[in-house]
């Protein structure tokens, strides 16, 4: 299988990263990660944050992007800043009720980042949405349709579906059936087990997740979530990748 790069969601470790967001990027890349993706910069400047990646030979493999961010007079602030540090996925890590809930308003929220993949493409970036595990619950009336469902049959091709192995898992939902009916948009993946462990030591399907976004999602990230309280943060991320090289070598 093709040899994927590994990234590390910031978000398990924020607390690290809000006392001392430099010195644990270079921890994690220490252990051994190609990436991260940021979930918020602590009040650095974009300069700030290149150099960092700059120093520690990180490359950036996404930021979760609150929709906020990406609309009105905010859009040209954030555009910029995430040109300057390198990042093009620009990923929605949530929505509020106005959004969900409903056939409608999922139809509403694909046609919002429909416009908004619009405005990005000129720039060379792309935006895409993160899921729970409500995504994966049938609307009522829907004869079994998932909002995952409505949102990506009705969004265009390069929106990103930054399918949470261990989040759709929970909400009823296998990633490697979805990542092969959406071909081409799992670009970004997010590895997590369900329930709460290592990879291997829940009920995800590894080899179907791992062989299916090699084959069908040209898949470009694997980024490690990993929420847990096992054990301390950076070490829980540390041993989540020594699993991982295990189980893909």
């Amino acid at each position: 299988m093709t040899q994927i790069p590994v990234a590390l969601q910031l978000y398990a470790v924020r607390h690290d990263c809000a006392q001392n967001l430099g010195g644990t990027l270079k921890r994690v890349a220490d252990m051994g990660y190609d990436g991260v993706e940021f979930a918020g910069f602590h009040d650095h400047t974009a300069a700030d944050v290149l150099k960092m990646l700059n120093d520690t030979g990180l490359k950036v493999a996404g930021a979760h992007v609150p929709l906020d961010q990406l609309l009105g007079d905010n859009f040209d602030a954030t555009v910029a800043y995430h040109k300057e540090i390198g990042n093009k996925f620009l990923i929605v890590p949530w929505l509020g009720n106005e959004y969900r809930g409903s056939r409608e308003s999922w139809l509403k929220a694909a046609a919002m980042f429909n416009d908004l993949a619009a405005k990005l493409r000129p720039h060379g970036l792309s935006t895409g949405y993160h899921n729970h595990n409500f995504e994966f619950a049938p609307l009522d009336g829907g004869q079994g349709e998932t909002p995952w469902d409505v949102f990506f049959a009705n969004t265009d091709a390069d929106i990103v579906m930054q399918i949470d192995t261990g989040n759709a898992l929970e909400g009823g939902g296998q990633a490697a059936e979805y990542i092969a009916k959406y071909p081409g948009r799992a670009r970004t993946v997010h590895l997590k087990e369900y329930p709460d462990g290592l990879m291997g030591e829940g009920d995800v399907r590894w080899d179907d997740v791992l062989k299916v976004c090699d084959a069908q999602g040209k898949t470009e990230w694997y980024i490690v979530e990993q929420e847990g309280d096992k054990y301390p943060a950076l070490e829980y991320v540390e041993l989540w990748l020594k699993k991982y090289r295990t189980w893909n070598s």
